[in-house]
């Protein structure tokens, strides 16, 4: 598919169980929201960024920063169901769902994710970067991914998967042929998908794991995954957010402004397309 005009949602639910008003948190000046919703305006291969939120609390505070939010219902069971409702009056052949509380996306990421769905014909693809760390692994605040020999999603879990012990993991970590990968909530779909995924009926997967693209998984419409040499994790709890805060300080961004751009703007930095040779430069559970 040719990707057409690019639009970007970054759904930002105010009720979050784990971390309430998690998009208005300020410690750095900047609001949550607004930091994922600058980083996002960075990429090349974007046409339009707009907030998809159930509170006027966040769409004032996107206003604020010139950022355009859209009202949604405060009653989705999911952050794609938010973002279909939010397109339904915007032109977009191609539909990007990135999580508002992923404060450090990479351009490139967004841009790879495109260069995918346009290059290859996919109707569906997200990211994934091999773990590192045992402590990541046995987390389920991180989601784990299994991919098969296509680079097709074959499970998403919150349990350590596929199963290894603390050796076995630490000798394969962080290797490209995996098999261990933390998935990264991104999403790109074609229109068409979108209007087809958010039509399924809730899975039993989907439920148990708590993860709404097992939805798609079970009923036989795997992602096409491509793979990133490494990602900042998302903001889950308040710890994550203060060392979030702290990797913020250490760059010393306090006194900078914020880099913005549309389709032709600023150029991100390369990957290393050797190890990853999905992810090129082309030539997001709720927020």
């Amino acid at each position: 598919m040719s990707s057409g005009r690019v639009v970007v949602v970054l759904p930002a639910r105010y009720a979050s169980k784990r971390l309430p008003a998690k998009p208005l948190l300020r410690e750095t000046g900047r609001y949550l929201i607004q930091h994922a919703w600058e980083r996002v305006r960075a990429a090349r291969l974007v046409d339009e960024v707009i907030v998809a939120t159930d509170d006027e609390r966040i769409a004032d505070a996107v206003r604020s920063f010139g950022g355009r939010a859209v009202r949604t219902r405060a009653d989705h069971r999911s952050g794609t169901d938010r973002v279909r409702e939010a397109v339904e009056s915007i032109e977009a052949d191609l539909i990007l769902n990135v999580q508002g509380d992923e404060p450090e996306v990479e351009p490139d990421h967004i841009d790879a994710l495109v260069a995918l769905l346009a290059g290859m014909h996919a109707p569906y693809g997200t990211l994934a970067t091999p773990l590192l760390r045992y402590e990541e692994y046995v987390d389920r605040n991180r989601v784990k991914v299994v991919l098969d020999a296509e680079r097709r999603a074959l499970y998403f879990s919150r349990s350590p998967i596929p199963n290894a012990s603390r050796e076995e993991f630490e000798a394969a970590a962080g290797r490209p042929d995996g098999p261990f990968f933390r998935h990264i909530g991104l999403y790109a779909y074609s229109r068409e998908f979108l209007l087809r995924f958010v039509a399924m009926p809730p899975s039993h997967l989907e439920a148990c794991e708590r993860l709404e693209q097992l939805r798609a998984v079970e009923a036989g419409f795997p992602p096409r995954v491509v793979l990133v040499a490494a990602a900042a994790p998302g903001i889950d709890t308040a710890e994550d957010y203060r060392a979030f805060v702290e990797r913020w300080r250490r760059r010393g961004e306090a006194n900078t402004e914020p880099q913005s751009s549309q389709r032709g703007g600023v150029a991100a930095k390369e990957l290393r397309t050797t190890d990853f040779p999905d992810c090129t430069n082309s030539e997001k559970h709720d927020a």
